[in-house]
């Protein structure tokens, strides 16, 4: 039997939706040959090469999708939360198990985070609301 670590199986599975969800957009894909670049694949289309950094995003209960653009770890000194450097990442590719898609947002457009809303917010509010559909289809 092949332990696997739970986050990283969430990671695997978003790179590799990525990865096809990219190359139906009409990119090539290329993967880094390390684990420590600050991007999970590089997407490649029309002369242009883009970083992409992928994150695994499940709703919450208010139909919303919350992207932090830093890093995190844990180890023996505790939990680790780091910004990230917004020039070396063109694209951070979210994938949402709900709705089974991907959403591509450029974090040099936004703060440190972004909200991405799948369902209606019930009060109908549509203004400054980031609509998860809005962003499927990488710039």
């Amino acid at each position: 039997m092949t332990l696997s670590h739970h986050t990283e199986s969430k990671g695997d599975l978003g790179v590799l939706k990525a990865q096809l969800d990219l190359f139906e957009q009409g990119f090539t894909i290329c993967m880094p040959q390390t684990e420590h670049a600050p991007f999970d694949l590089v997407a490649y289309r029309n002369g242009e090469f883009r970083r992409v950094q992928v994150k695994y995003r499940a709703l919450e209960k208010n139909g919303v999708m919350q992207v932090r653009f830093a890093t995190c770890w844990s180890d023996r000194n505790g939990t680790h939360t780091v910004p990230i450097d917004k020039n070396e990442v063109d694209l951070y590719c979210i994938y949402c198990p709900e709705t089974d898609e991907c959403y591509y947002i450029e974090p040099k457009k936004f703060r440190t985070n972004v909200s991405l809303r799948v369902e209606a917010s019930k009060n109908g509010q549509a203004k400054g609301v980031n609509f998860a559909s809005d962003f499927r289809r990488a710039p």
